[in-house]
């Protein structure tokens, strides 16, 4: 989604961004290329091979970035507070992560149950599905994956592990659909077990939640964050937060009570109400981004605030 986050982000010359999922460094080329000649980008990607890939992708602009390998929940940790005009974070896998059997991370192609963002960490989707209890397991799928038959999917899993442990991917798919009905489903019985197994051994949630409270921190007033999710999950974390931040009141106790309702100043605002999804041209030529929505909010300044309390 190039042109509707260039829209959202409006890069120009002289101003700082930071794209925390670089991926393959498309975004990071478009907001390099219209922020000429002196616009600057942070960038970071929890993969490695990723960050690699960037490097030399951005070489024509070497001079204007800084690239750390990491999570964007650490964004702030090392980009200054307040200096950035625009933050972008692209919650989608990347192709080179879905399309490589040695990652894990599909059941397309046979190889090993990894599924880890960054190789470093030690947590592994195979360590996950052979240690967990059912309870857990049962829960991993329902509340990450939105499996429907939670409970007797965590409990065929730990029966067949007790035989022989699950470690490739096919292996665990092919389980799954053994035990599981298409009634007509376009969508492979493994889907949402693979999309919970994934989010639970990179913890997407709360690096989610994290990296939204970071990149409002390095955002300057009138910056702008653009976030781009591929689940209802992911979509409904990034609502509330605005909801939250954009809300100019608090109430006590976290339940919201109109006569118990204390004044304060937002520090946010709503760019779009609604998800920009791709347009035509973008599905033709990327059909993985179907499901994609792109949410716009926009730090307010001390002076914006006041005027909106006025």
């Amino acid at each position: 989604m190039t042109a509707e986050v260039l829209a959202a982000l409006k890069p120009k010359a002289g101003g700082r961004y930071a794209d925390g999922t670089l991926g393959g460094a498309g975004h990071a080329v478009s907001i390099l290329d219209a922020s000429s000649p002196t616009g600057w980008l942070y960038g970071c990607d929890r993969d490695g091979a990723a960050v690699e890939a960037a490097r030399h992708r951005l070489a024509a602009f070497t001079g204007r970035f800084e690239i750390h390998q990491g999570n964007f929940a650490d964004l702030a940790d090392w980009i200054p507070a307040e200096v950035c005009d625009g933050v972008l974070l692209d919650l989608g896998m990347s192709s080179p992560q879905l399309d490589s059997p040695e990652r894990g991370f599909s059941f397309q192609h046979e190889g090993p149950l990894d599924m880890r963002m960054d190789p470093r960490q030690t947590l592994t989707a195979a360590e996950l599905v052979n240690g967990s209890s059912e309870q857990e397991l049962a829960r991993i799928f329902w509340e990450l994956g939105g499996e429907r038959d939670s409970r007797r999917l965590a409990k065929a899993i730990v029966r067949g592990r007790e035989s022989r442990k699950f470690e490739t991917t096919r292996q665990l798919a092919d389980w799954i659909e053994s035990l599981s009905l298409r009634r007509g489903r376009k969508a492979h019985p493994a889907t949402k077990i693979f999309q919970a197994l994934r989010i639970a051994v990179n913890d997407e949630i709360g690096s989610l939640t994290r990296g939204l409270a970071a990149a409002v921190k390095i955002l300057k007033p009138g910056g702008r964050l653009a976030v781009i999710t591929f689940h209802s999950l992911e979509d409904r974390i990034v609502k509330e937060f605005g909801r939250e931040r954009t809300c100019s009141y608090t109430c006590p106790g976290g339940v919201d009570v109109p006569e118990l309702r204390q004044p304060r100043a937002p520090e946010l605002s709503w760019v779009t109400r609604k998800a920009v999804r791709p347009g035509e041209v973008e599905l033709r030529g990327n059909p993985r981004s179907r499901s994609a929505q792109l949410r716009v909010l926009e730090k307010l300044s001390v002076a914006t605030v006041g005027e909106r309390r006025d």
